[in-house]
């Protein structure tokens, strides 16, 4: 996107029509996200399986970052994480 972050979520929103909208992506996305004070909610995806190598989720993230518990969902393949953030 040409004009960066900062306008994603209000252009997700129009093409939408006004109602909410959900980012994906990874942990780099997910921190500029976080650090841009973007986000209302925090859903993690958590599946027991060993990939190899990976990504620290907030490593670089303010440490005064407040979550609130929303949801826990689970099941013996994959847990599903949401928060508020504060």
């Amino acid at each position: 996107m040409a004009d960066g972050i900062a306008r994603a979520p209000a252009r997700a929103r129009e093409a939408a029509g006004g109602k909410d909208v959900q980012i994906s992506g990874g942990a780099d996305t997910v921190r500029q996200f976080i650090a841009a004070g973007l986000l209302d909610e925090l859903q993690l995806h958590i599946a027991p399986v060993i990939l190899g190598a990976g990504v620290r989720l907030f490593d670089g993230v303010s440490p005064a970052l407040d979550l609130a518990p929303v949801q826990v969902v689970g099941s013996s393949r994959v847990t599903h994480l949401t928060y508020a953030l504060m």
